[in-house]
């Protein structure tokens, strides 16, 4: 013979309130998780806007230096703006979603953020902006030690970045966002568990590094621009044949 099933108010008083608890912990979270969000998003809108006119500022600068060394026949200056310019492309992108992957109340418009991010810098392809490039660069305008050593501290940084990018989420790039896997159900799972957190954290390493370059690139421009490095450059547009005849 079964016993009959006790109603909620007939158990026992502590296994009521823990109910109680439980039910009201259900419907609270996600109402502060949405009001949490709504308070960020307007602090991160308004910290961000200096950041924002920064980069654009610095977007605009480094392009048009860069533009104007390569027209000079400046190797090494066009090849430190480049990776420069590189750098800070992919930030600006970053920048642009990166509210949306923290804060966006629809929960599908975080996720593809946070996609957008990983895709940034999963597939940024540093060697080939500052690989023999670069190591040329140094060499044609006499960089000294000390300075391309803090370079290759911060590609350094920014490699570790990626590679913690590609290691913990190369699933997701092959699911979601470079490829899109034929289970769909799969798919649609890697999408909605997404952690926004997690990429937030993986690109402040990603800034962590560009920042250390983007830090240590007025001191190069400043040395290239010395006579050193210009007659540096000179002699090394000599060697490859560049440099116009009398």
């Amino acid at each position: 013979m079964t016993r009959p099933r006790r109603k909620l108010l007939q158990q026992r008083k502590e296994l009521v309130e823990r109910y109680v608890r439980m039910a009201v912990r259900r419907k609270t979270t996600p109402i502060a998780h949405a009001l949490a969000r709504c308070f960020t998003r307007q602090r991160l809108r308004w910290s961000e806007r200096k950041r924002k006119a920064a980069l654009v500022s610095a977007l605009r600068t480094t392009a048009d230096e860069a533009a104007r060394s390569r027209q000079r026949g400046f190797e090494a200056t066009t090849t430190v703006l480049n990776l420069g310019l590189f750098f800070l492309i992919a930030e600006r992108d970053i920048q642009s979603v990166k509210i949306d992957a923290l804060t966006h109340p629809d929960p599908w418009q975080r996720g593809l953020a946070a996609r957008i991010i990983l895709l940034t810098i999963h597939e940024l392809d540093i060697d080939k902006a500052a690989g023999n490039k670069l190591r040329e660069a140094f060499d044609g305008g006499n960089v000294p030690a000390e300075l391309r050593d803090s370079v290759t501290d911060a590609l350094r940084t920014v490699r570790k970045a990626q590679s913690r990018a590609q290691r913990q989420f190369a699933y997701l790039r092959n699911s979601t966002i470079a490829h899109r896997d034929p289970d769909a159900i799969q798919q649609y799972r890697d999408i909605i568990e997404i952690d926004g957190l997690e990429v937030a954290k993986i690109s402040g390493e990603f800034y962590a590094g560009t920042s250390k370059f983007m830090d240590v690139l007025p001191c190069l421009l400043t040395h290239l621009s010395t006579w050193p490095g210009m007659i540096g450059q000179l002699a090394a547009r000599g060697k490859r044949g560049d440099l116009p005849g009398p």
